[in-house]
């Protein structure tokens, strides 16, 4: 998936894109961290059957994160 698909199958509701921005100023992610927490994010709410990214998944997502990216 590549950054434009992933941006738009990621529909991220003003919680989960705070949620989101929260975290990348906390933690100084990178832009290619970005789009690898939406796209876990992403594949986390499909498992679920839902249609939009909740901040649950992108939690899920980003603690996954720091094991994900070496």
């Amino acid at each position: 998936m590549d950054t434009a698909i992933s941006r738009s199958s990621a529909r991220l509701m003003r919680p989960s894109q705070k949620l989101l921005e929260m975290a990348i100023d906390k933690f100084g992610l990178s832009a290619r961290a970005y789009t690898r927490i939406l796209k876990v994010a992403r594949t986390i709410a499909d498992l679920e059957a839902q249609e939009n990214i909740q901040p649950a998944h992108l939690s899920e997502a980003s603690s996954t994160e720091r094991w994900i990216e070496t």
